[in-house]
């Protein structure tokens, strides 16, 4: 109210100035009018607009104004009156296309200026490059890249994009007791990765808002920085993959970690329960990969031999179908049971 009562005060009080200061006649009250309007409007614009905004756009529009005017004094310097006439008499369009020019660049650019490398200076033979990695909400809370950092296996800097923030920070507040541990812990694995020294995290404030879903923010940020993409969502794997992104899928790397099992290999396991067709039993390695085995329905809770008969190997992880080796010695262990 007392903000609406100012602007009221502002549009009054312009006619009355125009009307004393400017000419006692409808021009001056149209001009004082005119400017009061003028001024509230651009209070509202100035209150939607950042700060860092506000300030990157001033900079921006000073360093285009500069630039046009050091434009005009190189062409003065070639001593050509006919050209400097034809430049100069388009001065006032170049200042304003330079300066916005300026201001624009500036607004767009300033989130990206933190990727710039500080010793910018040094030989780049000299300097570390350091790869950037995107970081997203699934890889977060997932938290195996805490560890993979620790190994010191992937090392750059990472960036964590306001927008994955304020997800985190939603699922920590939610009233859903499985989202909101999972929020919590995404912030947890935050935490301990800003510890990492070798490993960098910077929250990148760049939003596009023209844009609603997180997954499609990503894979237009992860195009405009040249960025590799970490996460475990199958999904976003393959759309970005799609696009020219590089991923980093700590699925597949967990699953180029496992024990490799070849066709005609034998293994002792533990069935656990039954499976989905009929008389097929399941089993689990330490490492949790599903082993499908055929007519084991009735080695359920014993342990048996059984002899790999293929592998499906996805990014979404790995089953191992086998047969039972020794049906005689299965029977026989059944009808002791």
């Amino acid at each position: 109210m007392i903000r609406w009562g100012i602007r009221l005060l502002v549009v009054m009080a312009g006619p009355a100035i125009g009307w004393y200061q400017i000419s006692r006649s409808t021009k001056g009250i149209l001009v004082g009018v005119s400017c009061a309007l003028l001024i509230i409007f651009a209070e509202i614009i100035i209150e939607r607009i950042s700060l860092d905004n506000l300030i990157a756009g001033a900079l921006g529009a000073i360093l285009g104004l500069i630039s046009a005017k050091m434009l005009d004094y190189g062409v003065y310097l070639l001593d050509k009156p006919d050209f400097y006439f034809k430049i100069h008499h388009y001065s006032l369009l170049i200042n304003l296309l330079l300066t916005y020019l300026g201001m624009v660049v500036a607004i767009r650019k300033k989130d990206e200026v933190e990727l710039l490398d500080r010793n910018i200076f040094v030989p780049s033979s000299k300097k570390k490059t350091q790869e950037v990695f995107v970081l997203d909400t699934s890889v977060i809370i997932d938290g195996r890249i805490l560890d993979i950092c620790e190994a010191k296996f992937i090392t750059g800097r990472f960036l964590v994009p306001r927008f994955v923030l304020n997800e985190l920070h939603t699922l920590s507040d939610s009233a859903d007791t499985t989202k909101r541990q999972r929020g919590r812990r995404g912030l947890d694995i935050l935490t301990s990765l800003q510890e990492i020294q070798e490993s960098p995290v910077t929250i990148f404030e760049k939003d596009y808002s023209q844009l609603s879903n997180v997954d499609a923010k990503l894979v237009e940020l992860g195009k405009d920085l040249g960025a590799k993409l970490v996460t475990t969502d199958f999904n976003l794997n393959k759309v970005a993959s799609l696009q020219g992104i590089r991923v980093l899928n700590i699925n597949d790397l967990a699953n180029a970690l496992k024990a490799v099992v070849l066709p005609g290999e034998s293994m002792t396991i533990f069935v656990v329960k039954e499976g989905k067709e009929r008389d097929q039993g399941v089993a689990y390695l330490d490492d949790g990969t599903m082993i499908i085995v055929e007519d084991g329905r009735r080695a359920v809770g014993k342990r048996t031999e059984v002899m790999v008969s293929s592998i499906l190997q996805t990014s979404a992880g790995r089953m191992i179908f086998t047969k039972v080796k020794d049906h005689h010695s299965l029977n026989e262990a059944s009808a002791k049971t």
